[in-house]
């Protein structure tokens, strides 16, 4: 018998057979196909094209692979998926590894993929054009979208390898140029680790607020040198280019050399075709700067001169047209000047003089008697006056006084605080007012208060039920009284 080949024995409980050939259960039959498959197959790798990707919300991925003759189901478990070095797409051919096995329920077979990597540069590129018209329809290639790099920046971060040529270029050319600040983030340039790295860098960056103990940079470098389309996958990392759109500190890519691009190149603020010319794109020239602030130094002198000149020439030119001396164009300003300065002091002497005299004939009319004159008058009117105040005040005062009483009776009559006769208050247990029968129940212990004294009392029976009661009609307009004119009093001056 072959190795292949397999023995199977039914039921314990089953009868005796009646043949060499006894029947087996679907159950025992689909169970050792999938044995045999999981012992024939267990380490495959299969080339073909996905088709029919489902991700469930477990975690788990199923698909399909196919090639022009045939297709096979594929399931990626959950804790496989983040290691995959490409993700499932619909059209992207893979080169999967993995186990065969089946699935009993369905009678089916299919592939447990442990790993994925795309076949050949050709489904890598197709990969990465899909994501770039995602992107692009997302709006984080808009131009508009893109921050301004600073002119002349303090601090400089460069996200990078430690190790490599690529960072000593930068540090040269930064020297050279723009002596400043440079903070280095080392990362890893290649790899499946890199593009969590290299997004790491970044959002740690961002994160760090002005005044800290590490100065915040004002621009951010992503460097690397060149290499194939696989070298440089890590950068185009979906991921990674989301973490570069939403950063808040300007960043230039310089990933690979002129003829490179990246996915990240198109979602930074600007693309640098090499890691030297980023450094040259972040900074100015401090030479090129000194050079122009000499120059403007120098002009502005020379348009100074040039001013003070024009100005003395035409100052010349002005001056010829005057007489032969100065002093005669003020002589006659200055003899005017003398004239009014000598009547100035006579014309304050007379114009003091003429007040003064005004002022002695209005003090001759002013005395005691005018005053006295005045209060006189007032006090006859005010004696004429008061035959009609007194009266006057009287009636108010008996008015009011009426008017008082009346309402003070009013209040002694309305207070609840004291019942008037053939009425009383009820109260509960705690002293509190009842107003309504719906707050008493059955067998509650209340008091009634009379006006002279208090009795305890037990309420019986329940409630009626609440009547809805007319709605009171409004009682007729009454006509303004008339009300009687003030007396007058007339004026008491």
């Amino acid at each position: 018998m072959s190795d292949d080949s397999y023995v199977f024995e039914g039921p314990a409980d089953s009868p005796a057979p009646r043949d060499n050939n006894p029947p087996l259960s679907i159950s025992d039959l689909s169970f050792a196909l999938k044995r045999t498959l999981e012992e024939r197959f267990g380490h495959v790798r299969l080339r073909g094209e996905i088709s029919k990707v489902n991700r469930h919300a477990s975690g788990h991925v199923y698909l399909t692979l196919k090639d022009d003759k045939a297709a096979i189901d594929g399931v990626v478990w959950k804790g496989a998926v983040r290691g995959l070095g490409v993700q499932p797409e619909t059209g992207l051919e893979v080169i999967v590894t993995g186990k065969i096995t089946s699935y009993p329920a369905r009678s089916s077979y299919q592939i447990v993929i442990e790993s994925m990597e795309a076949a050949g540069a050709g489904a890598l590129l197709a990969q990465l054009e899909r994501l770039k018209v995602r992107l692009r329809e997302e709006g984080l290639f808009d131009p508009a979208r893109k921050k301004p790099l600073p002119a002349f920046p303090r601090t400089i971060g460069v996200i990078t390898s430690p190790t490599g040529a690529v960072i000593r270029d930068i540090l040269h050319r930064i020297a050279e140029r723009w002596p400043c600040r440079v903070i280095v983030w080392p990362v890893v340039v290649q790899g499946d680790a890199a593009c969590g790295q290299v997004s790491n860098a970044i959002r740690g960056f961002d994160a760090m607020r002005p005044g800290g103990p590490v100065p915040r940079p004002d621009l951010l470098i992503v460097a690397r040198g060149g290499g194939s389309v696989e070298d440089l996958w890590c950068f185009n990392d979906e991921g990674l280019a989301r973490t570069v759109a939403a950063a808040s500190i300007p960043i230039i890519s310089a990933v690979g050399h002129e003829t490179d691009t990246t996915l990240i190149d198109f979602v930074s603020d600007r693309r640098a075709p090499t890691p030297t010319g980023a450094a040259e794109l972040a900074t100015p020239v401090l030479n090129d700067l000194r050079y122009a602030v000499a120059d403007l130094d120098r002009r502005l002198v020379q348009t100074g001169g040039r001013l003070i000149e024009d100005r003395r020439t035409r100052l010349r030119a002005v001056a010829r047209g005057l007489p032969a001396r100065p002093e005669d164009l003020l002589a006659l300003a200055q003899q005017r000047l003398d004239h009014a300065g000598s009547r100035l002091e006579s014309a304050l002497t007379h114009h003091a003089a003429e007040k003064r005299h005004r002022l002695v004939g209005v003090a001759a009319r002013l005395g005691p008697g005018l005053l006295d004159r005045v209060i006189e008058r007032r006090r006859d009117r005010l004696i004429a006056l008061e035959p009609r105040f007194h009266p006057a005040v009287d009636r108010r005062l008996v008015r009011d006084r009426d008017r008082l009483t009346a309402l003070s009776r009013a209040l002694t009559s309305l207070d609840p605080a004291r019942p008037k006769p053939g009425f009383a208050r009820v109260e509960d247990g705690e002293g509190r007012w009842v107003t309504a029968a719906a707050q008493l129940s059955s067998g509650q212990a209340v008091s009634l208060v009379f006006g002279d004294g208090a009795r305890a009392a037990v309420i019986e029976g329940e409630p009626p039920p609440a009547l809805s009661s007319p709605a009171p009609r409004p009682a007729p307009p009454r006509a303004p009284r008339p009300r009687a004119a003030p007396p007058g009093q007339g004026d008491l001056f």
